[in-house]
């Protein structure tokens, strides 16, 4: 199952791309260039090649203009998979900043950085409420934190109260659940045990789970994209956390059950690498949701 030296080629592809167009990505965030917004979506999208990652997409559309893209999260790996397919910037618990490398690959494609204490909630939404006003689009992992991609973790709904806050245009904050979940190995289904090389979590260190995970074949990974919501659908913060972390909970389940009939679009769908896909509707997404 494992090809080692596939995993050496592999490794050595990604640290020349990334080697490669870090300075590009650099210069263009230093004189506030549009192509610091397109590079790393492009970049992303070539990571998937390398890491062997097939993207399948259902659902609707991923919606236009600012908001916030809402995932659940098993893994680093999310990010290349959300990023090949979102022209927008992450949101990130502050300790990303200081890892090696990706801390400051993050940096480079203006992560926001947030800390998990109440006291800062305030600060920080303001400063999300910035971004979005300034056409932004955010990508959340509102769990706080990965686990082994066989479930959904609570949503924390401290993390929503930017959405109480109004665009410039009166509108309010859309958010768009989205759930991920590893689901194939080269064509064949994956199971709880062979997610584990997918998901990293716990005390799982990095670098050996990146080389084991070099090492496989083909992985599948599906993401269903749900309609957009907004506070006024919900009724509050925590019921918002609660919509969200429900539609989320259902695609996962259904992509790692089987039960999504949707015709599924493969990332290299004729389009460069890097394009939006269009999404096939999906029945699982299109149910009330309302929770009181």
């Amino acid at each position: 199952m494992n090809c080692y030296p596939c995993a050496a080629i592999r490794l050595v592809m990604y640290a020349l791309l990334t080697l490669l167009l870090l300075p590009v990505q650099m210069v263009a965030v230093l004189l506030r260039l549009k192509l610091a917004d397109d590079l790393p979506r492009f970049y992303h999208g070539l990571c998937l090649k390398i890491l062997n990652i097939e993207v399948r997409v259902s659902g609707v559309p991923m919606m236009d203009g600012p908001g916030i893209i809402v995932a659940n999260h098993a893994s680093y790996l999310d990010v290349p998979v959300l990023g090949s397919l979102v022209r927008g910037s992450f949101i990130a618990k502050k300790e990303v900043a200081s890892w090696p490398v990706y801390g400051f690959l993050a940096k480079l494609q203006r992560t926001t950085f947030i800390e998990r204490r109440p006291v800062r909630s305030r600060t920080q939404n303001d400063e999300l409420g910035r971004r979005l006003a300034a056409g932004h689009k955010l990508i959340m992992f509102p769990e706080g934190t990965s686990n082994d991609g066989n479930r959904v973790l609570p949503f924390k709904s401290t993390l929503f109260g930017v959405a109480e806050r109004q665009m410039p245009d009166g509108s309010q904050v859309r958010l768009q659940p989205v759930s991920i979940a590893a689901t194939g190995l080269d064509g064949a289904p994956m199971g709880r045990d062979l997610r584990a090389y997918y998901s990293w979590y716990g005390d799982m260190d990095l670098a050996p789970h990146l080389w084991q995970f070099l090492a496989l074949g083909k992985v599948t990974v599906e993401l269903i994209v749900h309609p957009p919501v907004t506070l006024a659908q919900a009724g509050s913060r925590k019921q918002l956390a609660q919509m969200c972390e429900t539609m989320v909970a259902r695609g996962h389940q259904a992509a790692l059950s089987g039960a999504n009939r949707a015709t599924f679009v493969p990332l290299a769908h004729g389009g460069r690498r890097g394009d939006l896909i269009a999404c096939a509707p999906l029945a699982v997404v299109s149910e009330d949701f309302r929770l009181f």
